[in-house]
């Protein structure tokens, strides 16, 4: 288990862009399960849409790209660093099954496929209250920042 300082520590993410409140269970190089509490408080929610509050889509994937960075990070035993960082490099197969609301709990289960030369393929899964929200496969890249 992983309170929000751990969290942070293998982040790269801050304030308004964290997704993740908790990691629940990592089993490293495998599987990572963790939630993110759905506040009305979100910034997106004074736009998407201010009568009738559905998180983005689009938030839910980076939720689940979120997580699969801490595997990441947890599985190389490295932290984020002023020259390393983990870019989303690519989204197959985004499904969104259900909308999601103030109030509810996203459970993210993500599972590492495969790793070669700093590519990592994951499978997503968010549910809420056990139903199937969301689901994605995502593309990660492990890079130094300063490309040349």
């Amino acid at each position: 288990m992983m309170d929000i300082n751990e969290i942070l520590e293998h982040l790269p993410h801050r304030y308004p862009f964290v997704l993740v409140d908790r990691v629940i269970s990592i089993e490293l190089g495998k599987e990572i399960v963790a939630i993110k509490n759905v506040s009305i408080n979100e910034p997106y929610f004074q736009g998407h849409f201010p009568n009738h509050p559905v998180m983005p889509g689009v938030l839910i994937v980076e939720a689940m790209a979120q997580v699969a960075t801490i595997l990441s990070f947890k599985t190389m035993n490295a932290k984020p660093s002023d020259d390393s960082v983990c870019y989303f490099a690519g989204i197959d197969k985004a499904r969104f099954k259900k909308p999601v609301v103030p109030g509810d709990q996203i459970v993210m289960t993500v599972n590492i496929n495969k790793f070669v030369r700093g590519v990592w393929k994951y499978t997503g899964v968010a549910k809420v209250n056990g139903i199937v929200v969301a689901e994605a496969e995502m593309l990660c890249l492990s890079s130094p920042k300063n490309r040349t």
